[in-house]
């Protein structure tokens, strides 16, 4: 099964005014991120919007990742939903259609234990027919898995990796607990932590900062994993530290929205009741975006 290693940009998804999505938008972002050298995309995810849409338009977010990428990077679907059936009706469809892998959130709101948690997992794992990677974000589910537990269920076959959303010391321990597991990845996602979690021995970073300056992003891991130029890549992640804030200052995705306008592709509307990025937001964004030498369009 694919292992998800690298910089795995976490898509949004473009919106017309109509509230419809804007497939040609979402094309040349997706052409955007493999000119720019991401590793993996992540389709249907948090950052697009995949909980204020119909079953149908997530299948149909999916699929045009899968045509659309069409070979040229891996696809991590989004199949996270709040039914057991649900996820796995959608992870099924991922893997039908050809996606890599699944990125699946810990069940939530309807709080269940740790055996509920390892049952559903497993389920998915053997039910589905793709790779399962676990979305650890406490801070968003009020879920927290032990590092033990995260441990205990990358020895179930097709359970491939973690995102760990939450604390270096969290993820170093999970690391350190799962590095003779040679099939299962350690992801962060909190972009302020990439470095850190590759210096510990970590698999990659699952982000949304990636959507605006992937060629950076990937420049930075390559210059820290292949070049071993540890000086360089602390350099260029110094430069980017202000986009790290600024995507997520305000709520997402309506942030890197209004940067993916700033460099010429749609990054389209948000659905209600999330809102778009400030005047003041976009501004600061755009300031930082020429520093970094992008063309960019008027706010």
């Amino acid at each position: 099964m694919y292992n998800p290693v690298g910089m795995i940009p976490a898509m949004p998804t473009p919106f017309n005014k109509e509230g419809n999505v804007d497939f040609e938008a979402y094309k040349n972002l997706i052409d955007h991120l493999i000119a720019g050298g991401m590793h993996c995309l992540l389709a249907g995810g948090s950052t697009g919007e995949y909980s204020l849409m119909f079953m149908e338009e997530r299948k149909s977010v999916l699929k045009a990742a899968v045509e659309y990428a069409n070979g040229r990077a891996p696809i991590m679907a989004g199949t996270s939903a709040h039914r057991t059936e649900d996820t796995l009706e959608l992870t099924k469809y991922a893997a039908e259609i050809g996606a890599d892998c699944a990125l699946v959130v810990t069940p939530y709101y309807m709080k269940t234990s740790e055996e509920g948690i390892k049952n559903y997992y497993k389920t998915l794992a053997a039910e589905s027919g793709i790779g399962i990677v676990i979305y650890h974000y406490p801070a968003a589910t009020n879920v927290e898995l032990s590092p033990e537990l995260i441990a205990e269920l990358s020895q179930v076959e097709g359970i491939v990796g973690v995102k760990n959303t939450t604390d270096q010391e969290h993820t170093c321990k999970v690391i350190g607990l799962t590095k003779d597991q040679k099939n299962f990845s350690v992801l962060t996602g909190f972009e302020h932590l990439i470095l850190p979690t590759l210096a510990v021995g970590g698999h990659g970073a699952t982000g949304i900062i990636h959507n605006l300056v992937p060629k950076e992003i990937v420049k930075m891991y390559n210059l820290f994993k292949e070049e071993g130029d540890i000086n360089s890549a602390i350099a260029l992640n110094q430069r980017l530290l202000p986009l790290y804030d600024y995507v997520e200052a305000e709520p997402v995705p309506g942030p890197v929205k209004a940067g993916l306008d700033l460099i010429g592709l749609n990054g389209g509307e948000v659905r209600a009741p999330l809102v778009p990025a400030s005047e003041e937001l976009t501004s600061k964004m755009k300031e930082t975006l020429l520093q970094l030498g992008y063309e960019v369009n008027p706010v």
